[in-house]
């Protein structure tokens, strides 16, 4: 199995449903493989979206998922920490989750170092690729909170409307809150503008707005992910929209997203690098 010295894990997390946050997922995930990265998606959400979307659809049937993988770490059976990762045909390899991670996240509460979890099975994995992607569930969740601890940074998509955005406070106290309390390296990549509608002035004005609310110590993406029914199909389909119609604005935008994304990280490491050798 191919090894890399640094894995980086991003958790793409907004606690409002509807955001295009699976398929933010799911299509950054594909575009990071397109780019030659090792990449894992981890289905943090007891729904299952992304692991329907991926093509299993029937999430009850799956043997293995991210609740057994997440028992098995908090009894310390973790000899094979592999096992039930399914492989994807467009190069990408899903731990899948199904409703069971909804008992787990009950049982979570009684649980020592209960934040920390998802961490623990995640550092025993992750050395065997460049990407780790996690999409959260639509809530506030201990859940959540496990994934904000495990990850390295979090990617925020927000609806290009007034109620989506308006909702974001909360979200930012939380990742603050980690951060300040459990896990000090968590950063905010960036707020990713998703389902805009460019005919609208509803979609310019909800910009504007996120601009001045935050625009200041958070970044905005430049990339936006436009409306489209294609986008919306691809989750019946298995496929990512670069497998499903490779010629859509959708696509474009997440190819342009993705490269966004990695441009950013070759900044940053070039900054680090720059620091230490002084």
């Amino acid at each position: 199995m191919f090894l890399t010295k640094q894995t980086k894990v991003i958790a793409i997390c907004n606690q409002k449903g509807g955001v295009g946050k699976t398929t933010t997922a799911l299509n950054f995930g594909v575009g990071l493989a397109n780019e030659g990265k090792k990449v894992l998606l981890i289905d943090c959400d007891p729904q299952g979206d992304l692991t329907t979307a991926l093509g299993w659809r029937n999430t009850d049937e799956l043997s293995v998922t991210l609740a057994d993988k997440l028992v098995e770490y908090i009894e310390e059976r973790n000899k094979n920490p592999t096992n039930g990762i399914l492989h994807h045909k467009e190069n990408i390899d899903l731990l899948p989750a199904n409703l069971d991670l909804s008992a787990l996240e009950l049982s979570l509460v009684n649980t020592m170092s209960r934040e920390t979890v998802l961490k623990g099975y995640v550092n025993s994995i992750k050395t065997a690729y460049d990407y780790v992607v996690i999409d959260c569930m639509p809530s506030l969740s201990v859940l959540t909170v496990n994934a904000l601890v495990a990850a390295d940074s979090v990617i925020i998509p927000v609806q290009s409307q007034f109620l989506a955005a308006k909702g974001m406070t909360q979200l930012v106290k939380t990742i603050s809150k980690v951060k300040r309390q459990i896990n000090p390296s968590l950063k905010i990549d960036g707020i990713l503008l998703t389902l805009v509608d460019g005919r609208t002035n509803l979609s310019k004005s909800t910009k504007e707005a996120i601009v001045n609310d935050y625009g200041k110590y958070l970044k905005i993406f430049d990339t936006q992910i436009p409306m489209g029914i294609k986008a919306a199909e691809t989750a019946i389909s298995g496929k990512s929209i670069f497998a499903y119609d490779k010629n859509s604005k959708v696509a474009k935008a997440y190819v342009d997203f993705t490269k966004e994304v990695l441009k950013l990280e070759r900044k940053e490491k070039n900054r680090l690098q720059s620091e230490q050798a002084r």
